[in-house]
């Protein structure tokens, strides 16, 4: 087809849209992925990215989750998850949040898909930067750790851990949905704790937070029931 006189294929360099340059330029600067499980590198600093993003943070954060998600299907290979480096994995993560802080993409990365491998200490490591950068700001991250306190209780089979977690929420996350602030409650009556179960149930109930008829009759349905499971447990007395 012939070009129409005047016109050209060619756009100038002002014609492209501030953040699509900071694309390319952060682009340009992260090192080339190669096909080994053990090339991600060092984090970038989050800092200096900041700079060099010329105030497109957000397009900065997105490139560098892009870039680590790249590793895990690159040309010629697929990198099993449980292969990467989880320290750096995480220090991507955590650089990706400082450039941008209302984003739940990392946290949603770190407990939904590198938690996801078939190795303990690996899923420990991700739900524990969540755990890390839940105390940031945990009315907005709450989801996150409550992820990590399921996965705790069933696939890590450490109810401990599922407490802390699910502790934390109850603590610092007043805007939590009611179900993530009671977790703790039904942890611990798994773990035979009937009685701080009952307390902590018996305390929610008192405060006045639950407002919902159909949330408040559960729950005292389960206090009555938490009851009856504490009297029976209890030894019969001696009649002596």
């Amino acid at each position: 087809m012939p070009k129409l006189a005047g016109f050209t294929d060619e756009r100038t360099l002002h014609a492209v849209p501030p953040a699509i340059g900071v694309l390319l330029a952060i682009a340009l600067a992260l090192p080339s992925p190669t096909a080994r499980a053990e090339a991600l590198p060092p984090a970038p600093d989050a800092a200096v990215l900041r700079a060099a993003s010329l105030g497109e943070p957000i397009a900065a954060a997105q490139m560098l989750v892009l870039y680590l998600q790249s590793f895990d299907n690159q040309p010629g290979i697929s990198i099993p998850f449980r292969d990467l480096d989880y320290s750096r994995v995480a220090a991507w993560l955590d650089t990706a949040l400082r450039l941008d802080p209302r984003s739940g993409y990392p946290l949603m990365m770190a407990s939904q898909l590198y938690g996801q491998v078939s190795d303990p200490d690996k899923q420990r490591a991700m739900c524990e930067f969540v755990h890390a950068q839940f105390s940031a700001a945990p009315n907005d991250r709450w989801r996150w750790l409550a992820h990590c306190a399921i996965m705790a209780k069933h696939r890590l089979k450490d109810q401990a851990l599922a407490l802390r977690y699910a502790t934390a929420i109850a603590r610092d996350a007043g805007q939590a949905s009611g179900w993530a602030r009671q977790m703790r409650i039904f942890i611990l009556e798994d773990m035979g704790e009937t009685a701080s179960a009952k307390v902590l149930l018996g305390g929610l109930l008192a405060t006045g937070e639950i407002t919902d008829s159909s949330e408040l009759r559960f729950l005292t349905e389960r206090l009555q029931t938490l009851g009856i499971a504490e009297k029976t447990a209890e030894p019969p007395k001696s009649r002596h």
